[in-house]
């Protein structure tokens, strides 16, 4: 059975813990390792692994002691190279290929995001479930069957951005950065509506702005129209 904590969600940093009951394994390190250990109860020994979606400090930031700890750090080679960073226990991964963690398999694939390889990371465990992980990304271009539990970025509304940038409170600059790099929600509803949702146990929104976004109408209205339980990470 999958579970999902959120450690960290936003601007300020990303982490997610998740386990099946027999892998447990973070999902990016975008706060201090200290703050992990926290969170965790110090219970970080068992951590089969660390995946990190791409190379911003939100997503990374505590990449190097998180390897110091002893824990594989799994990343696409552009990241990899943008971090600077070799280490035996960091794992560079190809999109499109699947790979072992415990007992999880794994398949990274290709997002839309303004860094070097930027992957999203779709989990299939042993009990034949699958957990879908997309952030930072302004589009999805996979579809995927069976799904049972979905992590997705859901970071602004166009309507709320827009209605911040004619009263000042947003710069213009920002929209061009967002609609090219972030999920909307109208985007993840597109996204949703394309994909089997049949067996969706569970949807995570992930990754809300500060400023453009509102958690209860994202709720809301992801829930009307998947009729799947929605959750605010």
């Amino acid at each position: 059975m999958i579970e999902i904590k959120t450690l960290a969600s936003g601007s300020s940093g990303n982490c997610y813990h998740v386990t099946d009951g027999s892998t447990p394994l973070l999902l990016e390190c975008g706060i201090n390792f200290r703050d992990i250990q926290i969170a965790l109860d110090f219970k970080t020994s068992n951590l089969a692994g660390c995946l990190v979606s791409h190379e911003h400090k939100d997503h990374s930031k505590g990449i190097k002691d998180v390897l110091k700890a002893g824990i594989d750090v799994y990343t696409s080679q552009g990241t990899a190279e943008a971090e600077g960073i070799k280490h035996h226990r960091l794992k560079v991964i190809e999109p499109k290929k699947a790979f072992q963690i415990g007992t999880w398999k794994v398949l990274s694939f290709d997002v839309e995001h303004d860094v070097n390889e930027p992957l999203g990371f779709l989990f299939m465990n042993q009990q034949g479930e699958k957990l879908l992980f997309a952030t930072d990304t302004y589009y999805v271009r996979y579809r995927f069957k069976g799904l049972t539990h979905i992590m997705v970025e859901c970071n602004y509304s166009m309507d709320i951005l827009n209605e911040n940038i004619e009263s000042g409170r947003v710069p213009q600059l920002m929209k061009k950065r967002l609609v090219k790099s972030h999920f909307s929600l109208e985007n993840v509803k597109e996204f949703l509506k394309a994909n089997d949702l049949s067996r969706v146990q569970e949807i995570h929104l992930m990754h809300l702005s500060d400023s453009n976004s509102d958690e209860e109408r994202f709720k809301r209205e992801i829930q009307e129209l998947t009729g799947k339980p929605v959750y605010i990470a």
